[in-house]
């Protein structure tokens, strides 16, 4: 899963306009205009060659998308800096820490959406995915994992 499809499936699942996509990206301190957003959101199967206006996602600025979408969520904190991205973990286990963050998630929470969108997990296993990547116990997020997590998460947000 790219994260171009990590975008589209978020925008999705929160029914976010273009010019919000735009204003998460501000925040996140990635200044794009709407063609740019537009660019990003382009589906691209893996066997087709991607447009020539096609943008693609790099995870420094999936990072800066997913901490605007924190400061969209929660509101700026007076007297904290930004988070700045640094696109240095992998983008599914990043999908899963800054969602849980945005949307004031609990791990009773996560385990919940996890199992609407197919997938059975404990609390440890959820754990070892939200862990720092220098820790022993950190595990890599699979792509059919992080599909399911969004498809949990579309079931529980996305407006009827």
């Amino acid at each position: 899963m790219t994260n171009n499809d990590i975008l589209i499936r978020l925008r999705y699942a929160f029914d976010i306009k273009n010019i919000d996509m735009v204003a998460i990206f501000k925040l996140g301190g990635v200044t794009l205009t709407k063609d740019d957003v537009q660019n990003m959101l382009i589906k691209v199967y893996e066997d087709e060659e991607a447009p020539e206006q096609f943008k693609a996602c790099n995870n420094k600025t999936l990072e800066a998308f997913l901490n605007g979408f924190i400061t969209f969520k929660r509101g700026a904190q007076p007297g904290k800096p930004p988070l700045e991205a640094t696109g240095k973990e992998a983008p599914n286990n990043m999908l899963l820490k800054k969602t849980k963050i945005a949307l004031a998630l609990t791990t009773e929470d996560m385990i919940a959406i996890l199992h609407d969108g197919g997938i059975n997990v404990s609390k440890g296993e959820l754990g070892a995915l939200l862990r720092n990547p220098s820790h022993r116990n950190y595990k890599e997020c699979g792509d059919s994992f992080a599909r399911n997590y969004l498809r949990g998460i579309t079931n529980k947000y996305r407006p009827a």
